[in-house]
């Protein structure tokens, strides 16, 4: 992907997630080009990724809409997700660890001790918490030996922020997002001690568990017109 591309893309995301573009307005590849100052292209591919993050809707043969995101929709995601992710830790834990996951998971837990060892975040450090809670997640369903999970979990992925690589950062409160997302990495801790001692059922309940610290996003479309400029949204990948 472009760095264009991406620009265009983690635009388009802020814009919808503040209401900037309102549910049922339909993109058009021309205004929108002319609006954020790039050529065609960079939007013609930005708006299918959006359909798939569950963002937009398809709206005639070419043509997109700001999807309708309600809170329901958001909370039955991330629990589904949660669901499908702590029976993934479950299945590792009763079938034990192999050496290769079990260090993987072990530089993760590293990492984010490191990210929050300085006492504050900043756009850096959720950067880089972002790239290390997406390889932590993504090694547990990888692991797990049921290629039935990732599939379903896929799935789930299209709907809005129900994906593990989802994370939102309100800049003006940066103090509360780092004891939020370090009680996020403290989980990180707590599953790969449960995966660690085979506890199935203990492993099972923290990853359902984890999956709520992103009920964040249900507190923000519950209001999606007063959500803050600067409330940062990553989808699938750093911005």
């Amino acid at each position: 992907m472009s760095q264009t591309t991406q620009r265009v893309l983690t635009t388009l995301r802020g814009m919808i997630v503040r209401g900037e573009l309102e549910p049922g307005e339909r993109l058009a590849e021309i205004s929108m080009s002319e609006q954020l100052g790039v050529s065609r292209m960079p939007i013609r591919m930005a708006l299918p990724m959006l359909e798939q993050e569950g963002l937009l809707e398809k709206a005639g043969k070419r043509g997109y809409r700001v999807r309708q995101i309600g809170s329901d929709e958001i909370t039955g995601a991330i629990e589904v997700r949660g669901c499908l992710e702590g029976l993934a830790a479950r299945l590792i834990a009763e079938q034990g660890l192999e050496a290769e996951s079990r260090s993987a998971l072990a530089e993760c837990v590293d990492e984010g001790d490191e990210i929050f060892a300085n006492g504050r975040l900043d756009d850096g450090d959720v950067a880089r918490y972002h790239g290390m809670n997406r390889k932590f997640h993504q090694i547990i369903v990888e692991g797990c030996g049921n290629a039935a999970v990732g599939i379903a979990l896929a799935s789930n992925d299209s709907l809005p922020f129900a994906s593990a690589n989802s994370i939102a950062v309100n800049r003006d409160h940066l103090p509360q997002e780092f004891q939020r997302l370090h009680l996020a990495h403290m989980q990180h801790h707590i599953i790969f001690e449960a995966l660690n001692a085979r506890q199935g059922a203990r492993a099972d309940a923290a990853m359902r568990e984890h999956a709520n610290a992103a009920m964040k996003y249900v507190d923000l479309f519950s209001g999606i017109k007063t959500a803050p400029a600067n409330f940062r949204v990553i989808v699938g990948g750093a911005d």
